[in-house]
């Protein structure tokens, strides 16, 4: 598509037997810096997944390999990229308005939690992975989602981002009114976190100590982790379709 004079691409998947007469979800999968669609589609597993769910999968390309998120790293308005995109498929590829979420590492988790904050009225979960509401918009007190917006996230304690991840979840929690549980510990390496907000949505916090910038399951040698049962994708799919908009 043409968008604001550049040339943007995106990669589709629609499961087996997808109609556009049947209302489906809709996930938006973004990719760290640099890199491509195609390579998030790899690294998620996020079209397998669909297929057996029965969701449509989008895999945008960010500008010059970028998505301009939080703290970095492109000057696009991918704000606007995606309220289009999601528009398209509403209108012309028949997802659910109220089942659209997004999901991304790294670059492409700080663009989800960007969505949902400036396009709370769109999404109605994220689940950033190696990713954070940090930088400078996130230090102001007025930047938080209008409406309710779930989150789901996956932190390594070994990344060289931890604190900042980990101080960016607190802020988010704080800032929406939550109600944070005690951990859980769900290996004997990894907690979970569970909060629930003033505004009715939620945040569920993965901490794995053993992981680095990673994707928890993931498929691909370079960002995937391994060395757990943790799933995100599998884990982040549940927490979607549990978490419609509006509270559907």
């Amino acid at each position: 598509m043409t968008w604001k004079g550049k040339q943007r691409t995106y990669k589709v998947h629609a499961p087996p037997g997808y109609t556009p007469d049947k209302e489906l979800p809709l996930v938006i999968a973004m990719h760290p810096y640099p890199s491509t669609g195609a390579y998030m589609e790899r690294l998620s597993g996020l079209s397998e997944k669909a297929a057996q769910e029965d969701f449509l999968v989008v895999y945008p390309d960010g500008h010059a390999q970028a998505f301009n998120a939080l703290v970095c790293c492109g000057s696009e308005d991918d704000v606007g990229l995606l309220r289009t995109i999601t528009h398209r498929f509403v209108d012309k590829w028949g997802a659910d308005p109220d089942l659209i979420y997004a999901t991304g590492i790294s670059n492409g988790g700080g663009m989800s939690l960007k969505a949902a904050v400036e396009l709370h009225d769109v999404f109605a979960a994220v689940a950033p992975v190696s990713g954070g509401f940090i930088g400078s918009a996130a230090k102001d007190d007025s930047y938080r989602p209008d409406s309710p917006v779930s989150v789901m996230t996956f932190v390594g304690e070994l990344d060289r981002y931890y604190d900042s991840f980990d101080t960016g979840i607190k802020t988010w929690q704080k800032r929406v009114r939550c109600k944070v549980a005690p951990p859980e510990k769900v290996e004997k390496k990894v907690t979970r976190t569970t909060a629930t907000c003033a505004d009715g949505s939620e945040v569920t916090t993965y901490r794995l100590a053993l992981m680095g910038h990673s994707w928890p399951g993931g498929l691909s040698d370079d960002m995937a982790f391994t060395e757990s049962d943790v799933n995100a994708t599998d884990l982040m799919w549940e927490f979607f379709a549990a978490h419609p908009r509006n509270g559907r």
